[in-house]
């Protein structure tokens, strides 16, 4: 169990990492997001790497890091209208960007985790996120073909996990880390707090250590924030 349990994101991704590599990450914005494992891999200098992930962060933040730096080459995202650089290399023809309805993706990282290369949904059908895939009808509706995906390294982020590497999420900020922890062919988790084994209730559990490869602590955190909206002083 020990061999799990690394002391920093810089060694948990040693031997991991290689340019043109394909990511699954974690997150919702800026909530869930494995930010120690984001900076490794901006420190790192791996480039050229393909990101699933809902969204890339924002300037200077999340995933938006290694936009900056210019280490990612394609995103397959739902969501990306809080990134003014990455709108900005989109338009420029420097991104390739696939994007991907939201529960179709949570889905085909579901489904690369679960061994099925592929399924059909309604979603999409007859818009462009239909162009080029296959169509088939069943019951008289049309559905398109989706695939799963699979990654070479999947990096999350969790509230609390054991020394076997089960884990537990900390309400809204289990969003995608779920899913994308199953898709990886590694799979690190950096977390707030590590427990002895025992020390989490079973039935609490929301990732089995079983998918869990690699492990480290990555707390504290400063709680970030996208949008901060104040309204104006009234006067007394």
């Amino acid at each position: 169990m020990a061999r799990k349990l690394y002391s920093d994101a810089a060694s948990a991704l040693d031997g991991v990492l290689f340019d043109g590599m394909i990511i699954c990450a974690g997150g919702f914005g800026l909530c869930g997001i494995p930010e120690r494992l984001i900076d490794a891999i901006r420190d790192a200098g791996t480039k050229d790497l393909t990101i699933a992930s809902n969204n890339a962060g924002i300037d200077g933040e999340g995933l938006g890091k290694l936009l900056r730096t210019r280490q990612v080459k394609k995103m397959i995202s739902s969501y990306v209208g809080e990134n003014k650089e990455f709108e900005r290399q989109y338009l420029a023809g420097e991104l390739e960007v696939e994007f991907c309805p939201q529960g179709t993706l949570a889905e085909r990282c579901r489904a690369g985790g679960a061994g099925i290369p592929g399924f059909y949904t309604k979603t999409g059908v007859g818009t462009q996120v239909a162009e080029g895939k296959e169509v088939k009808t069943f019951d008289g509706e049309e559905y398109i073909l989706e695939r799963g995906i699979r990654a070479d390294l999947a990096i999350i982020k969790g509230w609390k996990a054991d020394e076997a590497g089960n884990l537990i999420f900390r309400k809204t900020a289990r969003n995608f880390n779920q899913p994308m922890a199953t898709a990886g062919k590694v799979c690190i988790a950096e977390v707030e707090e590590i427990v002895p084994v025992g020390g989490l209730d079973p039935d609490q559990i929301h990732l089995p250590g079983i998918y869990v490869n690699r492990l480290i602590v990555g707390s504290p955190y400063d709680k970030k924030i996208e949008f901060r909206t104040v309204r104006e002083r009234v006067a007394a």
